[in-house]
């Protein structure tokens, strides 16, 4: 609510907005009804990517209206860093089986691809009818190859993003909003400083 104190007001590693609460709601509401005509008549699984992708899982199962399963698997990439180490390894499987099921990875954000080409290579091992990604972030000319992205919600500058499940050492995951991480603020935390 505009003029309701948070209290990330005065933290100084919060940066610009990049992503508001209501493009997110919208954008999500839009997704969900492409979902349900795309899937029409089917019950799609969704599997979402933890942690970053808890929030916008339960935003956009909530605007798919059809059926739909969960299921999440944690991969690790980044530990409490900024940038990806480029070893996945998986934290959490799935406990359900993929075989012959119309799967969606949902994803919080697509940086290099690494850890998504990974994780889409797992998956697809596991025999699903079909395998599509939806990523509600990508962080543009970050890429080396197609991410081969069926559902996108924001293309965003290649800035490191906090908010919305996205997190710095699982700090800023409960903003309602997507905002970058300014690291300068950082040394403000410290005694002294």
């Amino acid at each position: 609510m505009p003029g309701t104190a948070s209290p990330f007001d005065d933290d100084p590693c919060v940066g610009r907005v990049v992503v508001g609460e209501d493009e997110l709601r919208d954008r999500i509401a839009a997704i969900g009804k492409e979902i349900t005509a795309d899937y029409h008549g089917r019950a799609p699984l969704l599997v979402g990517v933890l942690k970053g992708a808890f929030m916008f899982m339960s935003d956009l199962a909530r605007a798919i209206d059809l059926p739909v399963e969960f299921d999440f698997m944690a991969v690790a990439s980044y530990g409490s860093a900024t940038k990806t180490s480029g070893v996945v390894r998986i934290v959490k499987d799935l406990e359900l089986d993929l075989s012959g099921r119309d799967v969606i990875l949902v994803e919080d954000i697509v940086d290099s691809g690494l850890t998504l080409s990974y994780v889409r290579k797992n998956l697809l091992a596991r025999g699903p009818a079909t395998l599509e990604i939806c990523a509600l972030l990508v962080r543009d000319g970050l890429q080396k190859h197609d991410p081969q992205l069926r559902y996108v919600g924001f293309r965003i500058p290649p800035d490191f993003v906090i908010g919305y499940g996205l997190d710095v050492a699982e700090r800023y995951r409960n903003l309602p909003y997507i905002c970058v991480y300014d690291a300068t603020g950082e040394e403000s935390r410290e005694p002294g400083g």
